[in-house]
Parts: C-alpha cells; structure tokens; sequence
C-alpha cells in the first residue's frame, strides 16, 4: 500500500515514520527543499524521541521516501494525507491556505482515485472547503475522476508521539463512503491488532472531536490552576486537593496538575478556534473563554512571585531559569510560559540566565542575546539572584542543592512546577514557593540586602 503525506513538520513526519514502520511505502512532501534535502541526509527538523532512528530506518529499507514534487508522490498513492500547519490568525480562527493549496494541488495533479485524508487540526466544515477545491481543479482539467475526502485527526502528545501512533487509545477517522472507511480500516489495521478502536463517524463529528477533545484537556488544567490560586489565599495545599480529586475515577487524576499554564502548538491554537467557531455561529463558548483567560493570567503567576520576593524592584537582579520548552521532551517553544515570564522579567530590568536541555536553538529565536544561554545547569546559576524552574525535565527533579545554595546570592527557589518537596527544599535553607501552597510562612532566611 503506497501513501502520500504533504506537511513534514511534526504531525507529518511522526504519521510517515509510524505509517512505514509497520511496513506501508510512504512519500513525504514538502515545498521546503532546504528541509526536504536534510531530511534526506538524515538531519531531522524537529526533535521527538525516538523519530530519527525510525526514519532512518524506514529510509534504509525504502519505505519511506522525501520530494518536493507532489506529482511525483501522487503516482500510484491510494491515498494523501494533508499535514500542512494551520497557524491562527489575529482573529483565532485557524489559517487553512496551506491545507486548501494541498487540496488544490491534488486536483491538479492526482490520476487516479484518492482518498485525501485531512490530518491537519482543522475548524468544523473545512472537509467540504477541501472537497470543492479538489474538485474546481478536476473541473478546470474537465476530468471526472473520482475522490473522496475524509477526517483523521491526530492525537499525539509531544514527547510521547510514536507511542501514541503506535499504540493508540482510539483512532477517529470521519468518512463520507464505504469505500473511504475500507481503505482507512485496512491502513490503520496493524495499530488496532490489540484492540485498540477505529472509531468512524461523520466528517463534521471528527472534525469536533479534534477541537473538543484539546479543549477538555485545556478546560481541567486552566480549573486546576484556578482552584491553586485560590488555595493559596484560604491557606488550603493544591496538592492534597489534587490527590483528593484525583482519586474519583470520574475525574481521574491526568491533566490536574497545577502549573504555570499551558502551551505548545495544539491547546492555545484549538481552543482559540472553537471560540471563534461559536461566535461564526452566533453561540458564545463562555466556558473556554474563561480557560483561555485564566491560562493568560497563569502564564505571570510565577513572575508575579518573584517579584513580590524582591520587594517590587527587579532592577539589576539576575534570575536564573531552568527550562524554557513549554513541557519537558519537547524543543516547542510555541506559546511558552517562558515567553511571557522572560519578558515581564527583561522589562522589570533583570537579567536572565537559562539552561534547557533540549530547547536552547529554539530559545535563540524567540529571544535573541536579550538573554544568556548555559550548557549546564548549574553553570546557569552563578551569581543569580534566585531560580525560577519552569519546565519539568526529568535531570531537574533532583538537582544537587548544596551546589545550588553556594551558587545563589540568595536562597530562593521558584518552583513553576511543583517538582520539588516543599519540606525537604525548607530543610535545605531556601525559601521555596511553589504554585497553590501559600509557602510564605515558611521562610526560613530573609532576603539577603547584599544581593543587591
């Protein structure tokens, strides 16, 4: 079985290694030939554990294939996959040039029935958008050959995504023919041997499943930073409260941990566009207008900490961060906490050192040399004012805290991410604060007025 996929960013590239992993020819395409040629040297655009050694993999044994010639791909696929990016506009609402050009070049250039399969997270109604650009092409080419488009929205986690492909929870598939749902159910047959579902519905339904799902997991978590806040004004601990939540199976305890808000590529973008979505159709969705706005205000909680700490004033204060991806496993920066924290910081007049393990290129386009970049993490906190943890990577969970008390001009640890034991860090002699435990009274050293 031979497939296109257009887009080779991240959805395309995890969905094309996945696809010929398990054995199916696979052509990627993209109009970037700077990225098309370093996909074919080996050199990967973005990092997910474990995808450069699958496509390298797949490559060797000629499954898996990278052009810019989209004809070229076309020849003999039963099937596209659209993979394109849809970035948001001012307004919320999703951007679909990238997906309605894919579209347009199927038209053009398919010879023979193909089944093109909307990847890309695209607002309700855009399948039909799809289908009469498709068709406008085979019009202009007078050729009656025959189609179908259908939904298949991904629901990969960054960090997490080969094994999400792999070994799904469910597969949403929205189909209009039975001859659509034969080819999907026969594609995805090897992930569903352990019983994993194909769940094939409607196109509209699939495409809502996408936004309603990301909105759900964004709705508990934008909750949970709300009920933090209010735990540490009645002096409640958020982490008993999340434990004691938690434990009721119909809430579980996923995506109930309190933070410095949510980011990345899927959560921000979706539920901006679900919002905009129910204002084109006269329908206020108050409940995600409130996520959005909690989240928004989440994203400063930390900085807001920090400067209460020292005394208002952040003039010549040095602060020093320990990740800068908006979650651990992943070089995404796109709608970072750390995007709004190191710019509140820079305008409060403090300096920034920061260490991430992975993230550091990526920072470098976000914020110049506004900042300072470290190799180590440890390196990043000589002569620093305080630390500010702001992503979970797994080397920071337990970090060397007498080399972290000799390095800082002050004992003071801001933890966005409640990674650290609020007894065992006030043992060590910081001041620690954390989100959704009021920890002021537990400050065993004042501010140093030498810091300054």
């Amino acid at each position: 079985m031979k497939i296109t996929i257009v887009g080779s960013g991240y959805v395309g590239l995890v969905t094309g290694a996945c696809f010929s992993e398990v054995g199916i020819d696979v052509t990627c395409v993209d109009i970037d030939k700077k990225k098309i040629d370093n996909l074919n040297r080996g050199i990967i655009p973005i990092y997910e554990p474990g995808l450069e050694d699958m496509i390298s993999r797949n490559m060797k044994k000629g499954r898996l294939s990278f052009t810019t010639k989209i004809q070229d791909a076309l020849e003999d696929s039963e099937a596209l996959f659209i993979s394109v990016g849809t970035p948001p506009d001012e307004d919320g609402s999703a951007d679909l040039k990238y997906v309605l050009a894919v579209a347009r070049d199927c038209g053009k250039y398919m010879n023979d029935y193909t089944l093109v399969v909307t990847k890309s997270t695209v607002p309700v109604g855009t399948s039909l958008k799809v289908k009469a650009a498709i068709q406008e092409e085979l019009d202009k080419r007078k050729s009656k050959l025959e189609f179908d488009v259908a939904s298949n929205p991904e629901f990969l986690k960054e960090g997490a995504a080969i094994n999400d492909f792999l070994k799904p929870d469910r597969i949403v598939v929205g189909v209009e023919t039975k001859r659509a749902e034969e080819i999907l159910s026969r594609l995805y047959k090897p992930f569903t041997l352990n019983g994993h579902p194909v769940l094939f519905m409607d196109i509209v339904s699939a495409e809502m499943t996408k936004y309603a799902a990301n909105s759900m997991l964004a709705t508990k978590i934008s909750f949970m930073n709300d009920i933090a806040n209010l735990c540490e004004i009645v002096g409640a601990d958020v982490n008993k409260v999340r434990k004691g939540i938690g434990s009721d199976t119909r809430i579980g305890n996923k995506f109930i941990y309190p933070g410095i808000g949510y980011g990345g590529s899927c959560f921000p973008k979706d539920v901006k566009a679900l919002i905009r979505t129910g204002g084109e159709h006269n329908y206020d969705l108050e409940v995600l207008q409130a996520v959005e706005s909690v989240n928004k205000k989440q994203k400063i909680v930390l900085f807001n900490k920090i400067l209460k700490y020292f005394n208002g004033d952040l003039e010549g204060k040095t602060i020093g961060l320990w990740g800068l991806s908006f979650k651990p496993q992943t070089d995404d920066m796109r709608e970072a906490p750390s995007l709004e924290i190191v710019k509140k910081l820079l305008e409060a007049g403090a300096s920034v050192k920061a260490y991430d393990p992975i993230a550091m290129e990526e920072a470098k386009h976000h914020f110049g040399d506004s900042i300072t970049y470290y190799t180590d993490q440890y390196e990043a906190l000589i002569d620093v004012d305080c630390l500010a943890v702001l992503t979970e990577w797994p080397e920071f969970k337990f970090p060397n805290f007498n080399i972290i008390s000799k390095l800082l001009k002050n004992p003071a640890i801001f933890d966005g991410r409640n990674i650290y034991d609020r007894t065992e860090v006030k043992e060590k002699g910081f001041n620690y604060f954390c989100i959704g435990v009021d920890t002021t009274k537990d400050m065993v050293q004042p501010l140093l007025s030498s810091a300054s």
